[in-house]
Parts: C-alpha cells; structure tokens; sequence
C-alpha cells in the first residue's frame, strides 16, 4: 500500500495497523558473548570506507569478508584491511553471501538508504546481528520488518547513530541522569547541513540520494538529530513517542541552487523537488514532553543538529554547547568546560584520545564502533536496539502522510508492543 494513502482516513488507519507478533521482545536481550567479533561489510564506498578504517581500530573486531558493487573499493577496502595488519578478508561479489557467511558474526550495512531494510533482513534471517547506517528504514512497513524480523531470528538490528555517542551529547546524557536537570520536559533535534552541492553531484551520494528530493515531502534524515534526545528522554526505557504532527515550507532553495550552477542544458533542469526546504515536525510523549523535530539541507546555513534538552531545573544547547541552570544570574548561557571534569563520559576518557586521532565525525565513530564491540564481547544488551531504530526512523515516513494531509496529526507506532515501560 502507498503509505500516504487513498484518503487522510486511509493513511491514519494504515499508521495505526500494528502487525501481530513473531516472536518474544528483543528488550534488554544480551549478545552471546565472545571474544573476537567478526564483521561483515556492505558498502565500503565513502561512509563504508570510513566506518571501516574506524573499525579496523577496535581490538577484539575482526574484518572477515567485504561485498560492494564496486569491483575498486572493494579492493580498496580488502588492502585496507591487510594494510591494518589482519587476515585476507573474503571479497564476496553477492552481498547474500556475505550474510551467509560462517564467519561472519556482524553485518554492517553502508548502503544506500534503499538497501538498509533487506540487507538487514536478511543477514538477520542468516543468523546474524545487523548493523545498520542512518535512516535505518524509509518506510513505516519496513519499520515492522526490521522489528518482526528480529524478534523471529532472535538477532539484534541496530542503527548506527554515531551522533549518540558524540562528546557533548554523552556528557549531557550523565548529568540528565545524575538530576541535573531536574524532570526533562521538552527537546529540539535538527539536521541543518548545505547539501546542495552534493544533492547535484554526479558522482558519490549525489547518483542517489537527490532522489527522496523529488519522490517526497518531509523528513527526509530524521536520526542524527532525534536519536540523543531520544535517549535524553529514556524513549522506549519509561516512555515512547505517541504523536506526530508535520509540516513543509515550500521548495526553492535546492533549484535556485542548480540554476545558478549547472549549465542551461543539464538533464537536472528538468528535475522537480517537492520536498519542502525546511520540515518541522512535532512529536510527543506517553510521559507528555514534546520534542520539536526539523530537516533542512538546502539553504545556506550553518550546520546544526540543536540539540536541545530542558527541565525544570535547567537546560542545554548545543552549536556551541552551552548550559542555563535555575539560580543562575542573568540570562548568559554557560559554556561545557566547566562540566567536563565531572561528567565527562568514561568512553570518552579512556578512548578519546584514539578516537580523535582517527577522527571519524570528531571521534564519535570510533566511539560508536568500540561500544558496539565491547558489547558483543562482553554478552551484554546492546545500547540501541531494533525498536530504536524503527522509532527514530519512523518521523520519515510519517511527516510525509502529516504534511500530504494538511498537517494531519498522527499516531506514533508503538514498535516495542507495550514492552517500553523500563
């Protein structure tokens, strides 16, 4: 079915289907420890060649096999790993044999957006834990496929939102959970980031990722942003999201863009791009915060993801990170130095120093990756499982019924089944 629906009574009754389930929860379910954990990689194209050169640094990570559709990276990708000293991984031409793989405990997932859902599936129905890059899914039905589909293999499927473990946002995350902040009403997540040149590019992730520009209208990349304030907000660990309403200003900037830079006889002058410049969506919770949502990458702006967390005690900002506590004099923000000798995250003070230097997105990918691995090995639950990823992916697919239906408010998917309580 079209998610957007013949009818707004259509497209509200399909957002509120709940398929039966196929297996137990996957809450709090550990890994199987083990000591070494062997990865698979599909796409090792220019994210896969970064998360691949962050992984490569993680002790107790072994890269085993590669698959990506060109013969050149994956060559690249297969010195890479040879060159960090391990074994000759294997270079699979079919990305389904790389799931099926023995020796292959983790498949991580590099693709474009498209790809995420059936990869994942079925490395998951192979017997492996999936890994997946950000949105994890584009449609509400592929939400519930992931969902399903890990609870029947028993398999975890994980979003890798690198921007979880970023500095500021570990930081924060400890003095939300010391009471600093008192009771948390309210966030603000954003992707703000000029894209335009590389939308239009005929190379890299301009051969494919314009397209939701002219396919769509709404949030497009909805989990850098929400994914911190999400855990902020102990989302699916003592609350969930339960509403969502959306709307798009109108479209310019991105053909006002290739106007001025692309020659009169481009093919892409004859492109259309519905998608709103700048998307706003309103989301809120069973516990009654809210949580004001936006996507923006095609005016000229700085890059923000804002970042925003208040309660009645206090309140952070990011871009640049900043605090405002009760009591305090004034109305000047105060900058995070302060607060680093005391809430600095131990991931971040023991590893740091590493991940900066190899310096995926400031460290955070390092991070990430090191976390994920020190779980697998350790036998423990992961940080951001199935329902995470399905819930912070979800305001894609739903700002495009909101904003097709005049800003219809809409229900939230509970992809947890009732079991988010903690």
């Amino acid at each position: 079915m079209d998610e957007i629906g013949a009818s707004a009574a259509a497209a509200l009754a399909y957002v509120e289907q709940v398929p039966p389930a196929q297996g137990d929860s996957m809450m709090g379910v550990p890994f199987a420890a083990c000591d070494v954990v062997r990865v698979g990689f599909i796409g090792v194209g220019g994210r896969g060649a970064g998360q691949l050169h962050e992984m490569l640094a993680v002790p107790g990570a072994r890269v085993t096999a590669i698959s990506d559709r060109s013969p050149a990276h994956a060559a690249r990708a297969r010195d890479q790993v040879l060159k960090a000293g391990q074994p000759e991984p294997a270079v699979e031409s079919d990305w389904r044999r790389l799931c099926e793989r023995d020796d292959v405990d983790l498949v991580y997932v590099c693709t474009p957006w498209d790809w995420h859902v059936p990869q994942a599936v079925w490395a998951m129905d192979c017997g492996k834990h999936a890994a997946v890059e950000v949105p994890a899914a584009t449609t509400l039905a592929d939400c519930w496929l992931m969902v399903d589909t890990s609870e029947r293999t028993r398999r975890h499927c994980m979003i890798l939102e690198n921007c979880c473990y970023e500095y500021a946002e570990m930081l924060v995350l400890n003095m939300i959970r010391a009471g600093r902040f008192g009771t948390i009403t309210h966030g603000e997540a954003a992707y703000i980031h000029d894209l335009r040149s590389m939308l239009l590019a005929d190379e890299g992730e301009g051969l494919w990722r314009r397209e939701p520009h002219r396919q769509r209208n709404g949030n497009l990349y909805p989990t850098h942003g929400l994914g911190p304030v999400a855990r902020y907000m102990d989302i699916h660990r003592g609350d969930r999201f339960t509403r969502l309403v959306s709307m798009s200003s109108q479209s310019a900037s991105l053909a006002a863009w290739r106007d001025r830079n692309l020659p009169a006889d481009s093919p892409k002058r004859s492109e259309a791009y519905p998608c709103g410049d700048m998307n706003s969506s309103l989301l809120q919770t069973a516990q009654g915060r809210t949580v004001l949502l936006q996507h923006d990458v095609v005016t000229p702006r700085p890059y923000s993801r804002i970042n925003l967390v208040q309660g009645t005690q206090g309140a952070f900002v990011d871009y640049p990170p900043r605090f405002f506590f009760d009591g305090q004099p004034g109305h000047d923000w105060v900058p995070m130095e302060g607060f680093r000798a005391e809430f600095e995250h131990p991931l971040w003070r023991e590893q740091g120093e590493l991940a900066r230097q190899l310096g995926g997105h400031g460290g955070m990918d390092f991070i990430m990756n090191y976390r994920l691995v020190q779980l697998m090995r350790q036998g423990q639950p992961p940080d951001i499982d199935v329902y995470d990823a399905a819930a912070w992916s979800a305001p894609g697919p739903l700002s495009d019924i909101s904003v097709a239906w005049g800003n219809l408010a809409l229900p939230f998917p509970d992809f947890t089944r009732g079991h988010w309580g903690g």
